[in-house]
């Protein structure tokens, strides 16, 4: 697991950002590659809405991908500020607000360089199968302490690094079901609970709960579960 700091400019892969980006004019569509999103999506705004208070809270979603959660949370009463690093995914989202006319404010932008423009402006965040995806996780967690404000709540999900989560995520889904494109996870990437507790702690952060998340795909559907050995969710609170 990488865990070496990188500058706030340097902290993405290249090749993550151009794999999502080429699924962003089917960002959109329930029965497309990002099916598991959508089933996911009513799951995630549930966990968040139970645990904060989303009207005319304002809220960022970090690695907003095509704003599906943005305007799930937007739709809620929230003031939504979204940000991604694929240009593609940040136009499909902004195309998407005009059909919709949900306000959500998209940026393409990264987390850090947003957090030393508007230190303690979010009452909540969310950053949802993302970390994974970075070089540096634990910059990204910083990022989001500076930004909320003091009780403000952080709102995670990400895969677990285990045989059931390589099982499932990566050689069921990709190669098995096809639910995913091939090469959209890399095992090694994958984050314990334990290394995101750590994290969270170093930063600042209480953590609250950690949750399993678990994706039903002959049903389409996605449930909260006690079992967190492969996806799960995480919500923590700053101090």
């Amino acid at each position: 697991m990488t865990t070496t700091t990188s500058p706030p400019s340097d902290n993405f892969s290249q090749a993550e950002l151009d794999k999502f980006g080429a699924l962003a004019n089917r960002w959109w569509d329930p029965d497309g590659p990002q099916k598991a999103l959508h089933a996911l999506n009513p799951v995630r705004l549930q966990y968040v809405r139970e645990r904060a208070t989303l009207s005319a809270a304002a809220v960022l979603d970090v690695g907003c991908g095509g704003g599906l959660l943005s305007e799930a949370l937007a739709r809620e009463g929230a003031q939504v500020t979204a940000i991604d690093l694929a240009p593609e995914l940040v136009k499909v989202a902004r195309l998407h607000r005009l059909e919709s006319g949900v306000q959500v404010d998209y940026r393409l932008q990264s987390v850090e360089s947003l957090a030393e423009e508007r230190p303690g402006a979010f009452d909540a965040i969310t950053c949802m199968e993302m970390l994974e995806h970075v070089p540096d996780p634990a910059s990204i967690i910083r990022a989001c302490h500076a930004l909320l404000k003091p009780g403000g709540k952080l709102f995670l999900s990400t895969l677990n690094r285990t045989p059931a989560a390589f099982a499932l995520a990566i050689v069921g889904a990709e190669y098995i079901a096809r639910l995913l494109p091939k090469g959209t996870h890399h095992y090694r990437e994958f984050i314990r609970p334990s290394e995101l507790a750590a994290w969270l702690r170093e930063a600042g952060f209480h953590l609250q709960d950690v949750t399993g998340l678990a994706y039903e795909p002959w049903r389409q559907r996605a449930r909260l579960t006690s079992r967190t050995d492969v996806n799960y969710l995480a919500s923590a609170v700053k101090a």
